[in-house]
């Protein structure tokens, strides 16, 4: 014989197309579409999300989340996904009150996804420190322009290439990628690992940036221009996507991010360098990263010097820039390889025991051969 609950007066839950409601623990969401009642687990099968906080887009409840649709009377998935179906339950309407059936509902079912690719373990392949180069100069690349910090961080790789380093550049300007849309403000399990965006949209390319610096590198060398006082525009849409990294320590204590080291260059016609840097230090060591000695080189002409072919011309003729810059990436790899040895061999490295290949810093900062 079947059971029925009482959710309250049917009148209650006419008055839009979504409801959320209870059955003891478990959430509910109870639709109103046409004069016909449905009632529906009220949990998302993707990542949780709260369907009854969600919209009614025709026949289908679209999750608040990340826009997974169910039919709002069957719980089925939209056409082509029918098999990802949230539990549905009897409803009727007696003497005035909406009733659910405390019979088990319909199974939830869910369709074949495989796991994006960036979704493995994090773990290093064997190899010597690999570098990443991150260019957030905003230029049209079909005519490229000179860029200071572009210039100085192709300075850094080349001094790794010359330790005979894997490298790889990433130039900002070249990938398109959405900016944050925000998930996270909706709740802080809507922001996944992947990005809920990468997982969505397979031409999203902050793919390439997550591959790059969770799975693949080191040691992450961010260039950036100053702009009105700031990191570049490109920088900061490229960050605010990586607060999925920071997000899943503060949500599932999972570190994705392991002896990884960071650095930074930083230039522009404007000043502003300690407070740019201080910035980036702050999220890079928010998301796992450690640094350096000496962490950025920075070079500016400063608020009054609105000369910026004299300021192009400075940094292409400074030999202590690009010095600078080589050195930059020495102190990082050397670093680098030190958490490395560390991870390797622990103990041998509470005894000094670091490997002959490391390289040494001499009292002015220049990168030798042990």
């Amino acid at each position: 014989m079947t059971t029925w609950h009482d959710l309250g007066p049917a009148d209650s839950f006419t008055g839009q197309p979504l409801t959320a409601a209870n059955l003891g623990t478990t959430r509910l969401v109870v639709t109103y579409h046409e004069g016909e009642f449905g009632v529906l687990s009220g949990t998302c099968n993707h990542a949780g999300g709260p369907l009854a906080d969600g919209r009614l887009d025709g026949d289908y409840i679209v999750c608040p989340w990340h826009n997974w649709k169910y039919h709002c009377r069957t719980g089925k998935g939209e056409p082509g996904y029918e098999e990802d179906a949230v539990p549905r339950y009897e409803v009727r309407v007696d003497d005035g009150r909406l009733l659910v059936s405390t019979d088990p509902p319909t199974r939830r079912t869910h369709g074949p996804h495989p796991k994006h690719a960036l979704a493995r373990p994090v773990k290093r392949e064997p190899g010597p420190v690999r570098v990443v180069g991150i260019s957030c100069t905003s230029m049209d690349m079909a005519n490229p322009r000179f860029s200071t910090s572009d210039a100085l961080l192709a300075e850094s790789m080349a001094q790794a290439e010359s330790l005979g380093l894997e490298t790889r550049t990433l130039r900002l300007a070249d990938l398109k990628f959405r900016p944050c849309e925000g998930y996270y403000s909706k709740s802080a399990h809507a922001c996944t690992w992947p990005c809920s965006i990468t997982q969505m949209d397979p031409d999203d390319q902050m793919e390439r940036v997550y591959e790059a610096i969770v799975h693949w590198g080191d040691v992450i060398l961010v260039a950036t221009p100053i702009r009105w006082g700031n990191a570049s525009a490109l920088y900061y849409r490229m960050v605010e996507r990586l607060n999925c990294v920071q997000n899943q320590v503060t949500i599932a204590n999972k570190v994705l991010l392991r002896n990884k080291v960071a650095a930074f260059i930083i230039t522009g016609g404007q000043d502003n360098v300690q407070a740019v840097a201080g910035q980036m230090m702050g999220f890079f060591g928010e998301i796992g990263c450690h640094f350096p000695q000496f962490p950025f080189i920075a070079h500016s002409r400063g608020w009054s010097a609105e000369d910026m072919e004299q300021n192009i011309e400075v940094v292409k003729g400074s030999q202590e820039l690009r010095d600078g810059a080589r050195n930059l990436a020495a102190r990082a790899i050397d670093h680098a390889q030190l958490l490395l040895d560390h991870e390797q061999a622990p103990h041998a490295f509470g005894r000094g025991g670091r490997k002959a290949h490391r390289l040494v810093m001499d009292d002015l900062g220049t990168a030798e051969r042990a």
